[in-house]
Formats: C-alpha cells, structure tokens, sequence
C-alpha cells in the first residue's frame, strides 16, 4: 500500500497539480491537508473520476483535511472522539482504508511561544493522544500522517540557530510529540534516514529558501510497530514543490508490503 501525506496549501490552488501527481505517483491513500475549503466545495467528483473515494472535514478559507482511498473508506471520524468539546477548527479526520486506521491530521501553528495559539497547540497535541488510547491499540495497524507544526531535532531544521526561542522546535512542542510517538508510534522516515540532515518537507517562499535548502521536517507518517516494519520505502518528492504555483510542502510518501 502506498500512502501519502501532503499539504497543498489551498486545493482549490493546487487541483490541477494534486490531479497530475496522483495520475503520476497513483497512491493507494493521499491525507491532504490545508484544504481551506468548505464542505459542499470539495471537488468529490474530480478525485472519484481518478478512481478515488474521498471525505473532506472543512470550514472555509482556513484549515480543511481529508483521505483520498483507492482501498475503501470507512468508518470516518471527524475530530477528536475523546469525550472533550468538539475541536472549533476543522483539523483532523480519521478512517479505515484497506485495513489501516488512518488520520489526516494538521496540527496547529502556534504563531508564537506563549501565544494562546501555542497554548491551543500544545493541548491539541495532548488530545491526540488521548484519542489514540481511547480508540485504538499499538497492536493494530494505524497511520497518523499530516502537516505536524513541529520539527522533532535540531537536524530537522535547516540552521538552529535562526530558530532559537521560535515555535516549531520548542522544548514542550517537541515533548509533546515524543508523547504521541510513545503511545506506539514510529516515525518512519527516520527509520530508513536515521542519522541523515538536509531533508525537508517544508519551504518557506520567502528568500529562496527551497532552492537555497532552507526547509523544514514537519510533515509525518507515524506509523504504529505491526505497520511500519513492513514500510520499504520513503521518499519527499521534491519534484512537486517546483514550477508554478507549487505548494510550500512537498508530499511525503511511504510503501508498506
């Protein structure tokens, strides 16, 4: 099965790009995130026509998740179902496809350390977890993919130093990822590309950054173990952050057997 994770940054921009790749790459699942649509805008029948199910959590202009499947959807979820107050931002959607629990997850910014954005983040981040141990198992076969705001090491950032005091590489933001990861998860690009600097899945536009490689990690497959033992490969296209109009993330693609 191949599976995917990428934020477009507006759909309604990038269709005719999310249309060629996926007649080019043909995924078995793509999480998108960033739709910045609302629900009745989402274009259902040009993915159907590409041979996809598809479902959408939106709310307009801002945020906007959804799974694409060629292997069956079921049993969606949008949000969080951890008995808290439903999620104001429409930033997670959950389902089964050909076997796998799959999120499409976009976690907050932050904008800032210390900002009430960064507070609303962090206890995101906490609530995620609490989803997972109330709904699933480390036994079975789950995928959390999507945009995660967060660059777990140094290495996953271009220079630390232009970072320091910034969100993204925050001590709690990065603890809080650790959390998700302990409940069962494996990132599974640093299982094939443990030790390795300079590969990102985010530029920003600003200054040339993509073609200077100044980027970001901050896009993720976490993988539960039964999963990602059978991931063989994992790769950033790179090709799909140039030419016109690209997204400032790249897709992030995985291969389980």
């Amino acid at each position: 099965m191949r599976i995917v994770t990428w934020n477009v940054n507006s759909l309604n921009a990038r269709l005719p790009r999310v249309r060629e790749w996926l007649e080019i790459m043909n995924p078995d699942v793509l999480c998108i995130q960033e739709t910045k649509l609302a629900e009745d805008a989402f274009p259902t029948s040009e993915f159907s026509e590409l041979g996809y199910e598809s479902v959408h959590h939106g709310q307009g202009q801002w945020n906007g998740v959804a799974i694409l499947s060629k292997v069956g959807i079921e049993d969606v979820v949008a949000g969080f179902s951890d008995g808290g107050d439903p999620d104001p931002d429409a930033r997670i959607i959950w389902a089964t496809c050909g076997g796998v629990r799959v999120a499409s997850a976009y976690i907050p910014n932050g904008r800032e350390v210390g900002h009430e954005h960064y507070a609303y983040k962090l206890s995101w981040l906490a609530r995620l977890k609490s989803h997972l141990e109330l709904n699933h198992d480390p036994k079975d076969s789950v995928a959390v993919l999507g945009d995660f705001n967060v660059a777990p090491e140094d290495k996953d950032v271009w220079d630390p130093k232009a970072f320091k005091g910034a969100t993204h590489v925050s001590k709690p933001e990065r603890d809080a990822f650790e959390e998700i990861l302990d409940w069962g998860l494996q990132d599974v690009f640093r299982n094939q590309y443990p030790s390795e600097e300079g590969l990102y899945t985010f530029w920003e536009y600003m200054a040339g950054r993509f073609h200077k490689r100044e980027g970001m990690r901050i896009d993720f497959i976490l993988a539960t173990k039964s999963l990602s033992t059978k991931c063989k490969l994992v790769l950033v296209d790179r090709n799909a952050r140039k030419g016109e109009k690209p997204s400032d993330h790249a897709p992030l693609l995985a291969e389980f057997v």
